[in-house]
């Protein structure tokens, strides 16, 4: 599970009118959504500033995580892209997190694809205690992807509300 949020987004939200971060946020995510389309990432939604995505729903993927992290780091690919001409540039955070969900389609208007559990909560919490411009992973995350090529920091304690302190670390 993935979240990314844009650093100080309402600050930065008050200097432009709502049609300009409306452009801006478009053009951002749909570069997000076409490398999800093609790395096999299922977009959930996005909310306000926030992108949340995930890899092995509704079909199981065993590599969902280094998926998740490759997926993560294009992200960071996609913005600097995004930034080289963008009027209103961003800087960004990331966290993830690997687990059960609970996933499906709930009520009987507007209706909407979504996720919960605690998995997808500590992705958020990831997000929230990232540093901007990396990406937070759990320890399920790290441990999921300890045969992998992917390096990471040494472990990062944080206390992570509604956790308590949790052993983390960031991709580099």
């Amino acid at each position: 599970m993935l979240f990314s949020d844009i650093v100080s987004f309402t600050k930065t939200s008050q200097n432009y009118t709502a049609s300009e971060i409306v452009d801006a946020l478009n053009d951002l995510f749909c570069l997000f959504d076409e490398r999800a389309k093609s790395m096999g990432v299922e977009k959930i939604k996005t909310i306000g500033d926030a992108y949340m995505a995930a890899c092995g729903l509704p079909t199981l993927n065993p590599k969902h995580a280094q998926i998740m992290v490759a997926f993560a780091k294009g992200m960071y690919e996609d913005l600097d892209k995004y930034n080289k001409t963008a009027k209103i540039r961003f800087q960004m955070r990331v966290g993830l997190n690997s687990g059960p969900v609970t996933a499906g389609v709930i009520g009987k208007t507007k209706f909407i694809y979504d996720v919960w559990g605690d998995t997808v909560n500590t992705a958020s919490r990831m997000e929230s205690a990232c540093t901007p411009g990396h990406i937070r992973v759990s320890e399920n995350v790290r441990n999921r992807l300890s045969d992998s090529s992917f390096e990471f920091s040494e472990p990062i304690q944080c206390d992570i509300k509604g956790k308590g302190v949790m052993t983390t670390y960031e991709v580099f």
